[in-house]
């Protein structure tokens, strides 16, 4: 998933943990006193993922355990799949990648990554299910969990007090009467949701146990129409309705927070970092911005929210993939993995490195609903299905037009399916 990465907050897909990490043991005093000596291992990092400081240490002390060096090549993710794509097929890949989680399993299919369940069974007992799932493909362990963040409540203090609201919701329904009271007791506009804020959909489906797809013999079809999708919409459609924003918009156009900067919203669904363009429009704003953690069903479950984030990965051609292991023990280990939670303000892989996240507000805000999160379904098919005009978006405006959530799931089956079906 893209994401970008700003100081406060951590960006389009927040940080989060890794497990234990391998002490000097392994692989590394395998290869004699001199361990690794003069081989230097390439490792791929996205633009914004992993702070210099972060990388610095991690070389020191990957070097002083293995004898080798670590080479970071920074990547920009404009154009990262086919170039990644490219660099697996040839004779000298990079060794240890990052890799978009819900991109990962088209990589698993297609044989470039390593099976890394050794790596899994060594270090990954305590990694949090819900993000661990997307470096799972087809029952193997072909990556491992980096890093995620997920959308929170972004609200404006000053309007919540006027309107006599002084804590902030526990349960989707508090949420839902919060906001009409806003509504009725301010000139604010409660909420702030664009019709085709199709992840925050994502996490309601996710909410309701439900998928967006399901297996049709041999194939995957789409699942719009199953009652628990519906359901999710409903609540969707529910939540908008308090809102003034068009109904055949995502939450880019314009940008969210240049709409709540304005100081008349009373809240919107994002990611932490969308702070930060509220605060550039509005400077004034940033003491008004509060944040919690989207409110679901009941007070002991959060919201289902979509995990964006990243893996790490080696490369199946890798030459040096005993010395990935090593890297990738350090880096996901709980000195290298809290680091980065702290000083990126993503949510780590593991719940009990989520302490790092402390002093960061929206961080603090998403963490409790990493372990009830997931993600767009992890299949090499769903590629196709997120290009435009993503079907989905057109189900949903749809329904907020007034279809029922079953036509308007006929309405877009063919084209959903059509692109399922597309080869990869």
């Amino acid at each position: 998933m893209k994401r970008k990465l700003i100081a406060a907050i951590g960006v389009a897909g927040m940080v989060f943990s890794v497990a234990a990490c391998g002490g000097d043991g392994g692989d590394g005093d395998k290869a004699g006193a001199d361990g690794y000596a003069g081989e230097t291992l390439t490792v791929w990092v996205m633009d914004g993922s992993s702070p210099d400081q972060w990388q610095k240490d991690l070389a020191a002390e990957f070097e002083k355990k293995t004898k080798a060096k670590v080479e970071f090549e920074v990547q920009q993710w404009n154009g990262i799949q086919q170039k990644l794509t490219t660099a697996l097929s040839e004779e000298n890949p990079p060794d240890v990648f990052e890799i978009g989680n819900t991109q990962t399993p088209a990589y698993a299919k297609t044989g470039g990554l390593a099976d890394l369940a050794d790596l899994k069974s060594e270090i990954g007992a305590e990694w949090t299910e819900s993000l661990n799932a997307s470096s799972i493909y087809d029952g193997k362990q072909y990556a491992a969990p980096w890093y995620f963040a997920n959308r929170v409540v972004l609200y404006n203090k000053k309007v919540w007090a006027d309107a006599g609201l002084k804590d902030t919701p526990k349960t989707r329904d508090e949420f839902y009467d919060a906001l009409k009271t806003i509504g009725e007791k301010t000139d604010a506009e409660p909420i702030y949701l664009p019709g085709q804020n199709w992840y925050h959909f994502v996490g309601l489906v996710i909410g309701e146990g439900a998928e967006l797809v399901k297996k049709d013999g041999d194939t995957y079809v789409s699942n719009l129409d199953d009652p628990k999708v519906a359901a999710a919409m409903e609540t969707y459609k529910k939540f908008q309705s308090l809102s003034k924003a068009p109904k055949d918009k995502d939450e880019a156009t314009p940008q969210q927070g240049e709409v709540f900067a304005k100081g008349d919203v009373g809240a919107f669904i994002g990611m932490g970092w969308e702070a930060g363009i509220a605060i550039k429009a509005n400077p004034g704003i940033e003491k008004e911005i509060g944040y919690f953690t989207i409110p679901g069903a009941t007070a002991d479950k959060p919201e289902g929210v979509f995990l964006g984030g990243s893996n790490l990965a080696v490369a199946a051609g890798s030459q040096k993939q005993e010395l990935a292991k090593e890297f990738l023990k350090l880096a996901l280990s709980d000195k290298f993995e809290g680091q980065l939670a702290k000083l990126n303000g993503v949510i780590p892989n593991k719940e009990s490195l989520q302490s790092n996240l402390k002093g960061n507000a929206p961080a603090e805000a998403a963490a409790p609903a990493a372990a009830v999160g997931g993600t767009t379904p992890l299949i090499p098919e769903w590629a196709a299905v997120e290009n435009a005009p993503n079907p989905i978006k057109t189900y949903m405006t749809a329904v907020l037009n007034g279809k029922s959530p079953a036509e308007a799931a006929k309405q877009v089956e063919g084209e959903f399916n059509k692109r399922l079906a597309q080869q990869q």
